[in-house]
């Protein structure tokens, strides 16, 4: 996991072998968002501000589980 600086986001990872993008909210919840692009990883990491480019560009983009 690689800690970004992010109001809402507090990590996030990336499982190659799987297209899995992990997300760890500053709240608390956990999430794997399914089938996401690597270049998509690569792009939240690279961004600006990395809670307007999840809620633009991977937020209710992907099916998603939430992790305990």
């Amino acid at each position: 996991m690689i800690d970004v600086a992010s109001e809402n986001l507090k990590a996030v990872g990336y499982e190659d072998a799987q297209s899995w993008l992990v997300v760890n909210f500053r709240n608390g919840r956990n999430y794997r968002y399914l089938n996401v692009p690597k270049s998509v990883f690569d792009s939240l990491l690279a961004a600006p501000s990395k809670g307007t480019y999840f809620n633009q560009r991977i937020k209710d983009k992907y099916q998603f589980v939430r992790l305990a």
